[in-house]
């Protein structure tokens, strides 16, 4: 069945909560791209994100060296988050099922919009959590109530013009 999963609030935050070390495959050392946006704000929420873009492999985005493959990172990480197309998903996915027990890789987080479900079924057989069309910076927002700063779902700011009684 390829039907979008949904995911409860608990799933999400216990995936956040167990998360230390991400490889963010498709960083960006663009300030304006989402990755590079997404890498900074977890990093600033005290995980260690590590960069994984090819053609940028040797160099460092945010302060991190960046690397060509999953293969490539010396050191465990907990979560692959794919920044990347649906269609590349895949390939993710099956470089990173031969590196589980030697990285430690637990969770495959496909962006918003990256959604593919035969991606998801290996990952799944291989044993590891997925969550699909999400993004791990706005969940943890969404989650630990910071969207309200920014006054979404806070009834502070609305379309809707202020009634004003006389």
């Amino acid at each position: 069945m390829n039907t979008l999963p949904s995911y409860s609030n608990a799933q999400i935050l216990e995936i956040l909560h167990s998360v230390k070390t991400i490889a963010m495959v498709g960083a960006s050392a663009t300030w304006n791209r989402p990755s590079y946006f997404a890498m900074k704000y977890l990093r600033e929420k005290g995980y260690r994100v590590i960069p994984v873009n090819k053609p940028r492999a040797g160099g460092e985005i945010l302060g991190e060296r960046v690397y060509a493959a999953l293969a490539d990172i010396p050191e465990p990480f907990d979560m692959v988050d794919i920044f990347r197309s649906s269609e590349d998903a895949l390939p993710i996915v099956e470089e990173a099922i031969p590196l589980i027990a030697d990285k430690g890789i637990r969770v495959i987080w496909m962006q918003l919009g990256v959604i593919n479900f035969e991606a998801a079924r290996a990952a799944e057989a291989a044993g590891l959590t997925v969550v699909m069309d999400r993004c791990p910076k706005i969940e943890f927002g969404r989650l630990h109530s910071e969207l309200s700063w920014g006054g979404f779902n806070s009834r502070v700011i609305s379309a809707r013009r202020r009634r004003v009684s006389l």
